[in-house]
């Protein structure tokens, strides 16, 4: 406890966010891969089993950084949380092929944090 009250907000945030993100991204997609031979509502079940983890660190760093950063900010950071922790996913999880898009929409999510976050 002693280190994280050390530690900045935007980066509790960033941590915690990235954290929720992992648990996200299985929730949502891992069930296509792991339970595609099972009926959809078996997924839903693992999937929502899932997700409740990504709540209990979603809901503190929101409430983390809200109070250093205004809303569009976190929902920016959000967003390129969710793409940094995504490809990978996609790439080493899901075999799927890495594409040059993946660069791009990349570039055009640092250029919204850019944006949301100058002075």
């Amino acid at each position: 406890m002693t280190l994280a009250l050390s530690m900045p907000p935007i980066l509790q945030t960033t941590i915690l966010l990235t954290l929720s993100n992992v648990f996200m991204t299985f929730a949502w997609y891992a069930h296509l891969r792991d339970l595609a031979h099972r009926p959809w509502w078996i997924a839903a079940l693992v999937s929502w089993g899932i997700a409740l983890f990504e709540y209990l660190l979603q809901v503190p760093a929101n409430r983390i950084g809200f109070g250093d950063m205004m809303l569009p900010q976190l929902k920016i950071l959000q967003e390129a949380i969710t793409l940094a922790v995504f490809v990978p996913f996609a790439v080493f999880y899901m075999d799927q092929p890495m594409k040059l898009d993946y660069l791009w929409a990349a570039l055009c999510i640092m250029g919204a944090v850019y944006f949301i976050f100058r002075g």
